[in-house]
Parts: structure tokens; sequence; C-alpha cells
């Protein structure tokens, strides 16, 4: 490739990278959020299945562009999960717990649930994150590099690198997001916000395939569109942010008060005078 053509590439991955940073720090938050309320332990495990399973998911979905792009049934799927999952928080958060007079505990997902449900997410976000790369990619002008996957070789492993890079990240950010997610427990439904939206992108994908052509496939591809996305997007977590106040941290007061409890408990155990 001669220098105008590699600059022109590189310029597409940095985009890339940036782009599959921002889907990887989502789905990342996601993940986060399914996984507190497992132990430690556990908790560790299931993010390791989930970024485990990202990563298998990402680097198949690529030898499935063609497969992707052109079955708009995979992604009417990955878009009604998303939708889903977003809509069951928000309505269990704000609408039927509030009749909750009892205080009962609420029932959590078992671990192997709980993996299940982080790997849908992630088939969901690997759905978007692809087709979101495609069509990046896809203005590229072609290589002499062989076809992979229904797209010229170039053009393939400038995906292939974004995607990487933006597992990289993803391994990164979940941790960052299990322990923001302690101090700042309000950005939950934040995650869930942004899991509905990035659910309202892949509908509109759906809705203007050429199969079903209910949109104009334009509107989708327009710089308007993709701008009003990522200006909702930023607004959610940049909103969110500010409302989501970071927990207290106790008090002098009360450490000195739980020091003096343990003790008298200890004396009551021990028979002390």
């Amino acid at each position: 490739m001669d220098a105008s053509l590699l600059l022109e590439y590189g310029w597409v991955l940095l985009v890339l990278i940036a782009l599959e940073g921002i889907l990887a720090a989502d789905n990342a938050l996601v993940m986060a959020v399914m996984v507190k309320h497992l132990p430690d332990d556990k908790r560790k495990k299931a993010l390791f299945y989930g970024l485990a399973g990202a990563f298998v998911l990402r680097f198949g979905a690529l030898f499935l562009i063609s497969f992707l792009v052109n079955v708009w049934q995979v992604q009417a799927i990955g878009a009604l999960y998303l939708l889903y999952i977003s809509i069951n928080h928000i309505v269990k958060k704000f609408f039927l717990n509030k009749g909750d007079e009892h205080g009962k505990p609420k029932k959590e997902s078992g671990f192997w649930m709980t993996v299940v449900k982080v790997e849908l997410a992630d088939l969901a976000f690997a759905v978007d994150s692809i087709l979101a790369a495609v069509a990046l990619a896809v203005t590229l002008p072609a290589t002499n590099l062989p076809t992979i996957g229904g797209l010229d070789g170039g053009q393939f492993a400038v995906i292939l690198a974004g995607g990487l890079i933006g597992i990289v990240i993803m391994r990164f950010a979940a941790t960052y997001f299990v322990s923001l997610l302690k101090e700042r427990p309000n950005l939950e439904t934040a995650a869930f916000l942004i899991v509905g939206w990035v659910g309202v992108k892949l509908a509109l994908y759906t809705l203007a395939h050429p199969d079903i052509n209910f949109i104009d496939k334009h509107f989708i591809e327009s710089a308007t569109w993709k701008i009003f996305f990522w200006a909702v997007l930023i607004g959610i977590a940049v909103v969110s942010w500010f409302l989501s106040g970071k927990l207290k941290a106790e008090s002098p007061v009360t450490d000195k008060e739980e020091k003096v409890v343990k003790e008298e408990e200890r004396i009551v155990e021990t028979g002390e005078k």
C-alpha cells in the first residue's frame, strides 16, 4: 500500500479504536452491573467468563461479518434483548418496587444464570460493535489482500485491530466500574439507559435493512443521526455522573462507636469485668 492509503487506513483505525473503546466501556459497565450482587470471589469469576465470552464472540463475529450484515433477524434479536433488559430494570426499580412495603429482599440471579445474562449482553454488544465497525471500514478503498469474512483483507485487518484493542479496554474498564458502582450505585440506572439507547440504535439499523426497508438506510448512515446518537449517549453518562453522588464515608464518631460495641461484646463473651 502506498503512503496515502496507509495514512487513510491509519486515521480510520484511530477513529475505530475510539469507537470500540466507548462501546467496550458500555459493555464493561453492563457486565459490572450484572455481577455486582455476587460475592467477591464469584464476581471475579463471572467477570472473567464475561470477558472471555466477549473476546470469543467479537472475534467470531469478525468471521461472520457478511452473515451479520445481511441477516436482519440477528440484529433484531440483539436489539430486542438490549431493550428488554433496559426496560425490565427501569420498570422494576421505579414502578414495581414502590409498592413493596414489607421490605422483602430482592431475589438475585445465581452465579451461572448471571454468567448466561452477561454472555447474552456480550452477544448483543458484539453485533452492535461489528456493525458499527463495518459501517466505518467499508468506506476505505480496497487493497490487494485476500478477502476475509466477505470483506477486503485490509478492511478486515482494521476491524480486527480495533476490536482487539476494545477488548483490552473492556478488561480494565470492567474492574474499574465494579469499584465505581460501589461508590456511585445510582450509575446502575444510567448503565441500563445506555443499554436501551444502544438497543434503539440496533432496532433502527434492523428497520433500515433492505428486506424490511421501513426506515431510509441513508438516515442511519447520515452524520445527523450519528451525531445525535453519540450526543444522547454522552449526555446520559454526564448527567448521570453529576446526579449520582458518592456514598458518604463513615464518620470518625461512627467508627469509635463500632469499636466500643465490639469491645463490649468481647467482654460479655470472655466474662471480663
